[in-house]
């Protein structure tokens, strides 16, 4: 049994399709159900998929296929199960085996350092497709890595990082720190006692220590998304 949040999102998808041949924006329905954030909306899609209502393709970005309606839905005229592409073309070549895995859309929350630490991320620039499996539980995000001060742990200056949101961590996680409210920066983390050391992985850059006051962290690194 659907609930009326998962209800009126996939009528509302259906429409749209059956109207316009396309999927609605992840805008248009975070308006459509007067929700505050999309993870709400990839919240609601995830338990339609796990349903079986909807299925997601990974390799085309917000592709979605209604596989099926509830009953009170399914005897309307006209649907019929149908594969929607999204903004993107397939580019898989035809002798490509294809492996369609699930993938969920997150924000790119703008750049993040990983060298001298930049202005603290705000604003949502636009959004990535990420494998399912990497999220796992919590809300994520994802950042637009600039600099080489992570280098050495395989993190390059363009990549797209994605991050678990938690004010937590443990010695040795790369993190999302927040430091002096003032300067988001990406960094390997370390307490002891009242220190915080926020430590580069490429040796041209000092390990800066700070009271534990000045910094707060605002993620963990989850999963790196790299285009060639």
């Amino acid at each position: 049994m659907l609930t009326k949040k998962q209800l009126d999102l996939l009528e509302f998808i259906h429409k749209r399709v059956q109207r316009d041949g396309v999927p609605p924006s992840f805008d248009e329905m975070k308006e459509a159900l007067d929700l505050r954030s999309k993870s709400g909306i990839h919240r609601l899609i995830t338990a339609l998929e796990e349903r079986g209502f909807i299925r997601r393709l990974a390799h085309r970005a917000r592709a979605l296929e209604i596989v099926k309606l509830p009953d009170a839905m399914a005897n309307k005229p006209g649907f019929s199960p149908r594969v929607i592409d999204g903004d993107k073309p397939d580019s898989i070549p035809a002798k490509s085996k294809r492996v369609e895995v699930a993938a969920i859309e997150i924000d790119v929350m703008g750049q993040i350092a990983a060298g001298v630490p930049i202005a603290a991320i705000s604003e949502v620039s636009h959004s990535v497709a990420v494998p399912h499996t990497m999220l796992g539980q919590g809300e994520h995000y994802a950042l637009e890595v600039k600099g080489d001060s992570m280098i050495d742990a395989g993190i390059n200056d363009g990549d797209v990082v994605v991050i678990r949101e938690t004010n937590t961590a443990d010695n040795g996680d790369i993190v999302v720190a927040l430091v002096e409210d003032q300067e988001a920066t990406l960094k390997r983390f370390r307490r002891n006692g009242s220190t915080i050391a926020l430590e580069a992985a490429n040796p041209a850059y000092e390990t800066r220590f700070l009271d534990h006051n000045k910094v707060k962290v605002q993620g963990r690194l989850v999963g790196l998304i790299r285009t060639y």
